[in-house]
């Protein structure tokens, strides 16, 4: 197999291409880089891949998906911040090609996800909140993986997603608390807390190399790679790897 690495040159793009032997390797793509044999527009490469594996800025996206549909490439997105435009944009293009669509890469935040799910529905009354810690230069929040696990929740129960909160308002019963801090140079911490008022479960995920995320996406392109059209996520690659 041979891959497209898109946001080449990023801390995410060095970080994959150390993943991938010279061989699967077909092309380096980044549109902000002035070395020599990086390919600065991805329509410039004339070569053979089997899939591209995005780790560039959601800016892109809709122009990414265009490319991928059109030469029929599957597609790994790690990029996050999406806009509804660009998340509708992928719906579609998820209906041509395979795209791997998830905020987050890591195995572990995947399971995190399903003990999440597990949790709030034991204790379905209870107040839900979760804190997500990064490194100072990251630039959207709240982070798309403190999305991701709201989301676990409100597969399972009813509520609102508030991000931040101030002033004099109480909290209502029925909202998921996301709280974004910005450290230095955390790679990524997420705490999903959960109370009832009688006992309370903290579960937590921390990454401590960006390693963990390359290593996911590597393992997410060759997931997909002959998969028909559709959208994937982590979850279905580790039930399709049991």
């Amino acid at each position: 197999m041979r891959f497209i690495v898109n946001g080449a040159c990023g801390r995410m793009g060095n970080e994959v291409i150390k993943q991938l032997s010279e061989d699967e390797l077909a092309a380096r793509v980044d549109a902000f880089s002035e070395d020599d044999g990086v390919i600065r527009d991805i329509n410039e490469f004339k070569g053979r891949a089997d899939g591209i594996i995005d780790f560039s800025s959601h800016l892109g996206t809709a122009a990414l998906c265009s490319y991928a549909s059109d030469h029929r490439i599957p597609l790994v997105i790690a990029s996050t911040g999406h806009t509804d435009e660009e998340k509708n944009k992928i719906e579609e293009t998820a209906e041509k090609i395979p795209i791997f669509f998830s905020y987050n890469m890591s195995v572990g935040i995947a399971a995190l996800c399903e003990m999440v799910k597990m949790a709030a529905s034991i204790f379905p009354e209870s107040d839900i909140e979760i804190v997500e810690t990064h490194h100072k230069m990251k630039k959207d929040a709240p982070s798309g993986t403190a999305i991701m696990l709201a989301g676990a929740v409100l597969s399972v129960r009813d509520g609102k997603i508030v991000c931040g909160r101030e002033g004099e308002s109480l909290r209502s019963d029925s909202e998921i608390g996301i709280h974004s801090l910005r450290l230095a140079n955390v790679v990524g911490k997420h705490e999903v807390i959960i109370s009832n008022g009688l006992e309370t479960l903290t579960l937590t995920h921390e990454a401590h190399s960006r390693t963990l995320f390359a290593q996911g996406a590597v393992r997410a392109a060759r997931f997909i790679v002959g998969k028909p059209a559709g959208l994937y996520n982590m979850q279905q690659l580790l039930n399709g790897s049991r």
